[in-house]
């Protein structure tokens, strides 16, 4: 889901609270901040020598001891709504950052509203992005042979 989307659809379930459902059906604790709307822009070279750049929206949460505070889904779309235009965020994809003994960073996948607006979040994996230079199944025989460049 990108960010514009997201915002929209925040600021339309208006005063409906915000919860987080992780990959395993755990939660986010409903007292979490969001402490930061960031643009996270990532350049490399993949295995193959193939320079790649990825971008996407991040918005970080944090776990205090204010127990009685609760995020809206309008205040998260009036939060995000202030970086959209000097990010550029619009058109890209929104990740949540969350700590819980070490930091991950969760795609949202979907989101769905009754009583409460219940954000799901997703999951990343690694990958290899040069297959056809780095596996023998998806390259010539003699792809990985020495001084051939594969990793």
């Amino acid at each position: 889901m990108n960010t514009a989307e997201f915002t929209a659809l925040l600021f339309a379930l208006g005063d409906k609270p915000v919860h987080f459902v992780l990959p395993d059906g755990g939660r986010i604790p409903g007292h979490a901040h969001i402490t930061e709307v960031g643009r996270v822009d990532r350049e490399f070279l993949d295995c193959g020598g193939q320079r790649r750049k990825t971008s996407f929206c991040c918005l970080q949460s944090w776990v205090a001891d204010d127990t009685d505070h609760r995020l809206a889904a309008r205040k998260l779309a009036t939060i995000i709504d202030r970086a959209l235009g000097p990010l550029g965020l619009a058109s890209l994809p929104v990740e949540i950052e969350y700590e819980d003994g070490f930091i991950s960073q969760f795609p949202v996948v979907a989101v769905s509203a009754g009583d409460v607006v219940m954000v799901q979040l997703g999951t990343k994996h690694t990958d290899c992005l040069a297959k056809e230079v780095c596996l023998p199944s998806a390259a010539p025989s003699t792809a990985c042979s020495p001084g051939s460049g594969c990793c």
